[in-house]
């Protein structure tokens, strides 16, 4: 996200969420509420899925909302998280979906990749010691 916001010019914020709308992180100013960035993101890219099916044009890939002062773009991340990106006037687009891609595979790489448990007990092969002296 860091890296959105660092090679694409315009951005001011950026957020992962659930397609549901709950906010995974985010890297933003006070330009807006993440909560409700994430929300209103997620809204934005399930109604652009839903049109999409409707019309039979194939699987998202991203949604650009352009506004007087700015800009509103989503990027699918598979069936199950989002990046939005908010940028101002300036937001250099063709930039941002070079860079979303990267990004976009990085996230989805730490969103589904097994979450290791440093607390967990791991196995010993017969023989070693748990550091205490005493075998396993």
């Amino acid at each position: 996200m860091r890296t959105l916001r660092d090679q694409v010019v315009g951005v001011t914020d950026v957020v992962v969420a659930s397609v549901d709308g709950l906010l995974i992180t985010a890297e933003t100013d006070d330009t807006a509420e993440p909560e409700s960035l994430a929300a209103l993101t997620a809204a934005t890219l399930n109604i652009a899925r839903r049109a999409g099916s409707m019309t039979s044009r194939g699987v998202l890939h991203h949604t650009v909302s352009r506004f007087t002062d700015g800009y509103l773009v989503t990027h699918a991340l598979g069936e199950m998280a989002l990046i939005g990106v908010l940028g101002d006037a300036g937001m250099d687009l063709a930039r941002l979906h070079i860079e979303a891609q990267a990004s976009a595979q990085r996230i989805t790489t730490l969103l589904t990749e097994p979450e290791v448990d440093a607390a967990a007990p791991r196995y010993r092969a017969a023989g070693q010691t748990d550091g205490t002296g005493e075998g396993a």
